[in-house]
């Protein structure tokens, strides 16, 4: 259990590029944690380990700091009066430091580097394609996905032409700062372009997680409820644009499109909004031009 976020621990993950497998590429991380009693006394440690395949795969292990940005518990017995003091160490702050060298690599090649984050199903993905399709003239995009299985979105981007790996997190509901930094060396993202992160449907534990990235998005649709913002506030308080999605769906269903943004303001007064549709192209106008004018 990750106590960090309340996930299923992130134990293994792989990144690979569309026609690529686990079984033949070498960015598959695993480790695991035993549990072990002597006299009565528990204790949990770390054993991670790598392993040579007669295919040549080879399974990268995580060092023993525990890399996937968990709290990690420390116990201090007093037998004599059977009491227990625990002592939690912040992992986040390792998390936060490969952050910080993403953010740097990011800024030396001038990438912009944006965080997509939303619940399932607001249209992510759908966003990308047609942003990519849209633009790809005038903008070299590159793209990291997040899923826990699959590589159905990398393979639906690749159809556009942008260069794209798939980090699959397992168990993992969330991107850290590791993953997207072994993908953008996969990726191989070039000087002055745009890297898309496409984090794991989920807007709770994503928001924890500071990536290097240069701006968060939120990206919300007309479909879910407009109280969204003040049920997970802590998405929206860490994001800086506000996406609101199919709007061309607003005549159908029950959704103050005001009231959403009056909702999101409260938590984070910063926030910019673009209410945009994009099957039919509505407001998308002016998502790009923020896009290219952020880009140069």
């Amino acid at each position: 259990m990750c106590e960090t976020c309340g996930c299923g621990e992130s134990n293994s993950f792989s990144i690979r590029k569309p026609g690529e497998t686990i079984e033949n590429n070498p960015d598959h991380t695993h480790t695991h944690s035993h549990s072990h009693s002597h006299d009565g006394s528990e204790h949990t440690h770390n054993h991670s380990h790598s392993h040579t395949h007669d295919n040549n795969h080879e399974r990268h292990h995580h060092l023993e700091d525990n890399d996937h940005a968990h709290h990690h518990h420390d116990y201090q017995h007093n037998h004599s009066h059977g009491t227990e003091i625990k002592v939690e160490t912040d992992i986040l702050q390792k998390n936060n430091l490969i952050a910080e060298r993403n953010r740097g690599f990011f800024e030396a090649k001038n990438i912009f580097s944006l965080n997509l984050v939303s619940s399932p199903g607001s249209g992510k993905t759908s966003l990308l394609e047609k942003t990519i399709k849209d633009l790809k003239s005038d903008v070299s995009f590159y793209v990291i996905e997040g899923d826990q299985q699959t590589m159905n979105d990398a393979n639906r981007i690749e159809a556009t032409g942008a260069p794209v790996v798939q980090i699959n997190t397992g168990n993992g509901c969330h991107l850290d700062a590791e993953m997207v930094n072994k993908a953008a060396k996969k990726l191989d993202v070039e000087n002055n372009s745009v890297l898309f992160i496409e984090n794991v449907g989920n807007l709770i534990c994503p928001s924890l997680f500071d990536l290097g990235e240069s701006k968060r998005i939120v990206i919300i649709s007309v479909t879910e409820g407009e109280d969204k913002p003040i049920k997970y506030p802590t998405m929206f308080q860490s994001s800086d644009i506000c996406i609101i999605n199919k709007i061309d769906l607003l005549p159908y269903v029950d959704f103050n499109i005001e009231k959403a943004k009056e909702y999101a303001l409260r938590i984070n007064h910063n926030l910019q909004f673009f209410e945009v549709s994009v099957k039919t192209g509505e407001g998308m106008n002016d998502w790009y031009n923020w896009l290219k004018k952020h880009k140069c």
